[in-house]
């Protein structure tokens, strides 16, 4: 859990996910443009002299959830920058500069993939080096264009690993919101980033796994007394919440814009099938703070299963998120224009952790 002031940079980190999700999916230099563009991603300040003007993200891997075949730890980075002269591209175009993905084998480390420009150099299941020349357009990465996961296992884990992380940034609660009507019949073990498919996420605990048991007591957790109904109707899924004040049930397009919020957060936290990684930037908003301390129950009992990601300009809710999970948040704090979190030294580990050996997660 990271927690700061506003202008801090807390939400630049929980936008790098997306860019790592976006590199994973093919989309990463069409979502650096849709931020702005590659001089709106790059940090201002100091640089040194002869280095290009580069976006770098960098990722560690101790543990893939779709790697069990593979079970080795990875590195996955990429480099972002503007257009060489020469390039076929369009003047201020982000493009792929660079990527690497290493495995950590047998105390060494071992190039899987390679690219530099338009050459991508790959390492075969055989351990063999296979070169492509122009097989990326300079605006594709090679982690989304090389698919094949019985030649390449270990690019095919960190990609699907990627593919599956969910980042919950704000969930549309207003009158013409898709989450306020209801939605396919459809099997949905996992609430999509938007939360449109709320109903069929709660309608599937219901129906498809036929226990409500959990869901029943974190409602009644946050809404002390409410009962949530959740089912299929013929072709569509549907929900109510009946309180103990009011002669029937609501239904989705009748509850209040913080009460849809928590369904929503509870949704995403106790899905039929959690994602690996679960990423929530200012959950908090638009929730009473009555609600705080059920949420952080529901986030620590979803980190149990999944590692979680948060946000927050809410002290309330890194005390009780600590309380629940034994674990306190992170202070992100700027220095010189510079977003840092406090107590991070340049190996990656935290100052605390370096005294008992633990790896900062």
């Amino acid at each position: 859990m990271f927690v700061g002031a506003n202008g801090v940079g807390k939400t630049n980190l929980y936008k790098a996910l997306g860019l790592f999700r976006a590199a994973a999916d093919g989309t990463l230099t069409r979502a650096v443009a849709e931020e702005g563009g590659i001089e709106s991603v790059l940090w201002a300040g100091k640089r040194r002299k002869g280095e290009p003007v580069r976006l770098i993200l960098k990722g560690y891997f101790e543990e893939l959830a779709y790697g069990v075949e593979v079970g080795l730890p990875h590195s996955y980075a990429v480099e972002i920058g503007l257009r060489a002269p020469t390039q076929a591209a369009f003047t201020i175009e982000p493009l792929i500069k660079e990527e690497r993905l290493i495995v950590r084998h047998r105390q060494r480390d071992v190039v899987m993939m390679e690219r530099k420009g338009p050459l991508v150099t790959l390492r075969g299941e055989d351990g063999k080096r296979q070169a492509h020349n122009n097989a990326v357009l300079p605006s594709e990465t090679a982690l989304a264009t090389f698919r094949d996961g019985a030649r390449y296992p270990e690019l095919e884990a960190v990609r699907r690993e990627l593919l599956d992380w969910r980042l919950y940034h704000d969930f549309r609660t207003d009158a013409g919101s898709p989450i306020r009507r209801p939605c396919h019949a459809i099997t949905t073990p996992t609430l999509s980033e938007d939360g449109r498919d709320l109903a069929a996420v709660l309608a599937t605990l219901s129906v498809i796994r036929g226990d409500m048991v959990d869901v029943a007591r974190a409602i009644d957790d946050a809404f002390p007394g409410a009962r949530l109904y959740a089912g299929d109707e013929g072709s569509w899924c549907h929900f109510e919440l009946q309180f103990p004040d009011m002669p029937r049930p609501l239904a989705a397009h009748e509850l209040s814009d913080g009460t849809l919020k928590y369904l929503c957060l509870l949704a995403a936290l106790m899905g039929y099938r959690l994602p690996s990684l679960i990423a929530l930037n200012e959950p908090e908003g638009s929730l009473h703070s009555s609600l705080l301390p059920p949420l952080a129950r529901l986030i620590g009992r979803a980190a149990q299963s999944a590692r979680i990601w948060i946000v927050t300009h809410s002290e309330s809710l890194a005390k009780a998120v600590a309380d629940e999970t034994g674990k306190g948040p992170r202070r992100v704090i700027k220095i010189d224009g510079e977003t840092s979190i406090e107590g991070l030294g340049m190996s990656g580990r935290f100052r605390s952790e370096d005294d008992d050996g633990d790896v900062a997660e």
